[in-house]
């Protein structure tokens, strides 16, 4: 069996030589304004949203449970 390296691994140690060259990577700021489309997509989601029950959590994430009857 060889002893060559993972993918992985080569992967990272090359990413790390450019690093050299290149620099970090740029971060952005998570704290600009978010932006709402309302566009047709997003009111045909609306829309299909409105026939399952959404349940919200304190912490912000939502999921479906059950289908709402018509």
């Amino acid at each position: 069996m060889s002893k060559k390296e993972p993918l992985s691994a080569r992967f990272m140690a090359a990413t790390g030589k450019l690093r050299m060259f290149f620099g970090p990577a740029a971060r952005g700021s998570t704290g600009g304004p978010i932006v709402y489309r309302d566009d047709e997509a997003h009111r045909r989601r609306q829309e299909e949203l409105q026939q399952w029950t959404v349940v919200r959590n304190p912490d912000g994430s939502t999921y479906l449970t059950t289908r709402r009857d018509p």
